[in-house]
């Protein structure tokens, strides 16, 4: 908030106002805002419809890993507020022996099918079909598909989401 005020010219205590609704702001103070925060003016009207993610394109992603693992990201790329990741882990497939972190504040597992090894903080934990698993993503972990045969398919929910680029893999 301290940033934004700096940056549009405005008071902290007019922009904490404005926060809680308890302020009108003026054309020229909403310009300078826009502007402070990186978004355009229009951006505060448009209605939010939500975005497909077609099931036949999503986009491929590549956590590292084994190998033997196949991901997918089922939110559209711009949204930050959580993520969810399709994986195929082929039996044995999965993270590693070496246990990582995300800088993310929560993870929420659910199995879809097979059946899917979990370390958390140095705890074994075996997750079947139909299965959920929510921990705080700063915890070391790993994963690996359990079963002999056949995939292991898990839809990994993050919030909020990684960061863009390379450099959440600093954590892992």
């Amino acid at each position: 908030m301290t940033e934004v005020a700096e940056q549009s010219g405005l008071t902290k205590g007019f922009v904490s106002k404005l926060e809680r609704d308890l302020a009108n702001v003026s054309v020229a103070s909403l310009l300078r805002l826009c502007d402070a925060l990186g978004i355009s003016v229009g951006a505060l009207f448009s209605e939010a419809k939500g975005e497909v993610v077609r099931h036949d394109a999503y986009p491929a992603v590549n956590f590292g890993g084994l190998g033997g693992v196949t991901e997918y990201l089922l939110t559209p790329s711009r949204e930050k507020r959580m993520q969810a990741i399709l994986s195929d882990i082929e039996p044995g497939g999965g993270s590693g022996d070496e246990p990582y972190s995300l800088p993310v504040d929560v993870e929420f597992v659910f199995v879809l099918d097979g059946r899917l090894g979990l370390n958390v903080a140095g705890e074994d934990v075996v997750l079947e079909r139909g299965d959920a698993f929510t921990f705080p993503s700063g915890t070391e972990h790993t994963f690996r598909a359990e079963q002999e045969s056949g995939l292991t398919r898990v839809l990994w929910v993050l919030s909020p989401a990684l960061p863009d680029g390379d450099g959440w893999q600093q954590f892992r």
